[in-house]
Parts: C-alpha cells; sequence; structure tokens
C-alpha cells in the first residue's frame, strides 16, 4: 500500500470524503460501488466489479467467443480488460480501457466500426495497445447498470465485421448480464 499523505475524518454519520484526485486516479465516479475489507486496524476499499467476481467464467466466455467468431475476443469490466482469447490479446489484458470504451458503456448502446467503412475505430485500452481495423463492443447490462462490455477486434486489413459477429458478442453480454439477475 502507498500513502497519500491525506487524512480526512468521519462524520457523524460514519461518512469519509474521498479527494477528487483520488478518484480520478482510480476512475471512482458519483455511486460506484465499493467493497471494504479489514485486517485487524486497517481499512481498505476496493472498486466493486461485479464480473471480477466471475473471472474464470468470463476466461471461459471470451475463448469460447474467439473460437466461434474467429476475432480476439475481450471482456471488461467498468475501467480493466479482464480476460482475452486470440491474437494479440496480450496487448489489452490487464489494461485499463479507453475513454472512449467507457462512454460506450455508459451510453449502454452497442458500438460497431470498420476502418474500411470510414468507421471510427478507436483505441480499447488507454496505453498502447495494438492497431485494429475493425470493432464491436456491447455494454453487458444487469438492472439497469452498466457491469462492462464485451469486444471484437479485428487488426485485419479491409476487416468488416459481419452480422453474425455482432449477434454472437450480443448474445454473450446477455449470458454475462443473466449471472447477475
Amino acid at each position: 500500500m502507498k500513502a497519500t499523505g491525506i487524512v480526512r475524518r468521519i462524520d457523524e454519520l460514519g461518512r469519509v470524503v474521498i479527494p477528487k484526485e483520488i478518484r480520478r486516479t482510480l476512475r471512482i465516479r458519483e455511486g460506484d460501488p465499493l467493497e471494504l475489507f479489514t485486517d485487524r486496524d486497517e481499512l481498505m476499499l476496493k472498486k466493486y466489479s461485479p464480473i471480477a467476481s466471475v473471472e474464470r467464467f468470463a476466461e471461459g466466455t471470451a475463448k469460447s467467443l474467439n473460437e466461434q467468431s474467429g476475432y480476439l475476443a475481450a471482456i471488461c469490466d467498468n475501467d480493466v480488460i479482464l480476460s482475452a482469447a486470440g491474437g494479440g490479446k496480450k496487448n489489452i489484458v490487464g489494461k485499463t480501457v479507453s475513454e472512449k470504451v467507457t462512454e460506450v458503456m455508459l451510453s449502454r448502446r452497442s458500438y460497431l466500426a470498420s476502418k474500411a467503412e470510414s468507421g471510427e475505430v478507436f483505441p480499447v485500452v488507454a496505453e498502447e495497445g495494438g492497431e485494429f481495423t475493425a470493432q464491436i463492443i456491447v455494454p453487458i447490462v444487469s438492472n439497469g447498470d452498466c457491469l462492462g462490455a464485451v469486444i471484437l477486434l479485428s487488426a485485419e486489413e479491409g476487416a468488416v465485421m459481419e452480422g453474425s459477429a455482432v449477434k454472437l458478442a450480443r448474445l454473450t453480454a446477455d449470458i454475462i448480464a443473466n449471472q447477475f439477475e
């Protein structure tokens, strides 16, 4: 653990304010659930990710999605690419999702783009994560909350995501969302 040097007092209702700089760095937004952990005299807060709790399921799902679609398949929560399968997975697994992917998730609408059709294919991760020519991003929505996304990516020149891949990504997102209902 890294000390920040910031000290906050608990108010009469047991609340403590997390400074804006820390919230921004950790991508904590209003309404985000936090999980509490204790160890002797220490209290730790961790951003709660329901999808991370089914990480093994997500790994198997990404592998199946890759095998069925032939594309690089990834599953993320609202912050990080949790699992991926296919060529180029090492470039994105464990990395923070880009602001554009976050916008798609917050909109709760699927996004499909191909450079071959003059669409805007944007970075999937905030750091360098490979150059893609086509993408599908389908938010995972359960009980009105966006829990993450299913992502299909292609780096092939002139790639266009066909309708069957879109349906497969949507089906996968629905199956994962149903795990939380």
